[in-house]
């Protein structure tokens, strides 16, 4: 016998908005984890840059009985590529780049993607006054806090 019957194939409207919100809402959450995961990661990478940079310094300190100045490491990118590479032998240039920023250049203060140098006495000059410490900092993403790294002294 025959079915006069009509078979419905396929999904209904209200199946297929279900699906699309769904994977609308997946979609949103990985991009949310995805973007958290990224900064931790350039923050995790500052932060070695920073523990590079201090045992960099460190050693600078025990061979030379003072840690440089801000002249010394320089505030644009040609003075401090070109003094660390003679004189923090063991560093890669890349280590003073932050990881958003876009070249090797030190602030004297924490600024957005860039690192900060700050040796103390304030203005010591390692002709008449020898620079006894130093802070480094970096601004976290994500964060109100900054990273920061004393000297050893």
């Amino acid at each position: 016998m025959i079915s006069l019957k009509k078979q419905n194939k396929g999904f209904t409207i209200v199946e297929l908005l279900i699906v699309i919100v769904v994977i609308g809402i997946l979609a949103g959450l990985v991009i949310t984890t995805y973007n958290g995961i990224q900064q931790k990661a350039r923050n995790t990478e500052r932060t070695t840059d920073l523990k590079t940079f201090q045992s960099q310094l460190e050693a600078y300190n025990a061979n030379n009985g003072r840690y440089p100045t801000s002249t010394d490491l320089g505030t644009n990118s040609g003075t401090n590529v070109t003094w660390t590479a003679a004189n923090l032998k063991g560093m890669d240039k890349e280590t003073l780049r932050d990881p958003k920023g876009s070249d090797f250049s030190l602030a004297t203060a924490s600024t957005a993607n860039k690192y900060a140098y700050a040796p103390t006495p304030l203005g010591c000059d390692n002709a008449t006054t020898d620079c006894a410490a130093y802070k480094l900092t970096a601004k976290q993403e994500g964060s109100t806090t900054d990273i920061t790294v004393d000297s050893l002294n």
